[in-house]
């Protein structure tokens, strides 16, 4: 029983290097992977983040409008950001001017 594993074994071995060694010959001809897949995910993830800014920006915005009916609404500050920030255009926000 045992010379008959250890001969298994041994195509196995020899069937392997030959499979290894048919691969490696064909490789560089075979077709390069596609980037589509992950830049269709960079996209979708992207325009996730857009639409999900959009939203609660919207969000705060009307929740300070009806906090304070009739008011400018001032810049949101970022969320994720907490280093400093300067405003380009319009007005510096009350919690960066205390």
């Amino acid at each position: 029983m045992a010379s008959y594993l250890w001969r298994k074994y041994a195509d196995y071995v020899y069937t392997k290097w030959e499979r290894t060694l048919l691969w490696d010959m064909i490789e560089p001809y075979k077709r390069p992977r596609s980037f589509t897949p992950l830049i269709t995910l960079y996209v979708c993830a992207f325009y996730t983040g857009v639409v999900g800014a959009a939203i609660t920006e919207q969000r705060y915005k009307e929740k300070y409008w009806d906090e304070h009916p009739g008011h400018d609404v001032p810049l949101m500050k970022p969320m994720f950001y907490n280093g400093p920030w300067r405003v380009m255009r319009g007005d510096v926000p009350p919690f960066v001017k205390n």
